[in-house]
């Protein structure tokens, strides 16, 4: 993962909030950027996979970065976005509310990924593999 602190200056929210405030790491396969994690603190404010690294374990890779970062993570997801509220299930994220979209009226479910503790050591080899 790479990190960086995006300099943007946009008049649209997303770039004033989640590019210039946000931590933001990038996921690379082969040199290509290929996924975005905007954090705002313990709060994942974007997660972007590109088409061509989707189904690869990019978006896994982000959000246990994230937990990584902070043990217990919290994010949004709007109701009708169904193959992401799917990914976050199978990643252990809990629903802990629901609200309105203040600019779109649609449905977003406030989400918690709990802090997961590491399995006990074993003597066994686990291998680690990197996108490249």
């Amino acid at each position: 993962m790479s990190k960086g602190k995006s300099k943007a200056n946009g008049a649209q929210k997303p770039c004033e909030v989640y590019l210039v405030v946000a931590d933001n790491w990038v996921a690379e396969m082969s040199g290509a950027v290929v996924g975005l994690l905007g954090m705002l603190k313990a709060e994942i404010g974007g997660l972007f996979v590109g088409p061509e690294a989707q189904g690869r374990g990019v978006s896994r890779a982000l959000v246990e970065h994230a937990a990584a970062l902070h043990g217990e993570v919290t994010l949004e997801v709007y109701e009708d976005n169904t193959r992401a509220r799917h990914f976050y299930d199978l990643m252990g994220c809990v629903e802990r509310g629901r609200r309105a979209d203040e600019d779109t009226g649609h449905t977003l479910i406030l989400m918690l990924r709990p802090t997961v503790r590491a399995p006990a050591l074993r003597a066994s080899r686990n291998r680690v593999m990197s996108a490249h």
